[in-house]
């Protein structure tokens, strides 16, 4: 058997539960069985309540820019839009007036269930961010962004 080497914790931790990855990855996971759970209720995945949800702060997004948002790859955006637009919860032109991008639009039935589902959503949040005290919660958001900012390339 190989003897390993001795690589020294970024910070104090007994276990591998006490580091600050595995905390983000155990709240990200109870996060999303959450939303998984709740958005099945309204026949929508998390990307594609994800989508509903930046198209309609900003409508006439582009593939791209969906994939961006919603932390999956161009390929895996063209899934979920695909099934989006099957449900009749979206429009997205054939062509487009510049570029290649094709924008992307809610028709009333995506608007319609993606209110529904927001309310959902929203519970959940809710939930999680009670656990926190008021006053340490803009700053727990914030070092969030730090976080994700120094790992950033």
């Amino acid at each position: 058997m190989e003897d390993r080497a001795h690589v020294p914790p970024p910070h104090l931790a007994g276990h591998i539960t006490e580091h600050v990855g595995y905390r983000v990855k155990r709240a990200s996971a109870a996060l999303r069985g959450a939303m998984d759970k709740a958005l099945r209720e309204h026949d929508l995945t998390v990307p594609q309540y994800s989508c509903l949800e930046l198209l309609d702060e900003r409508p006439g997004l582009s593939n791209a820019d969906l994939a961006r948002g919603t932390f999956v790859t161009r390929q895996s955006a063209n899934v979920v839009l695909r099934g989006l637009r099957d449900a009749g919860l979206i429009d997205r032109a054939d062509v487009t007036d510049h570029g290649r991008a094709l924008p992307v639009h809610l028709t009333p039935a995506g608007r319609r269930r993606l209110h529904a589902a927001r309310t959902a959503v929203y519970a959940i949040e809710e939930r999680m961010i009670e656990a926190v005290p008021r006053r340490r919660l803009a700053a727990l958001l914030a070092d969030l962004d730090t976080m994700a900012d120094a790992l950033a390339e």
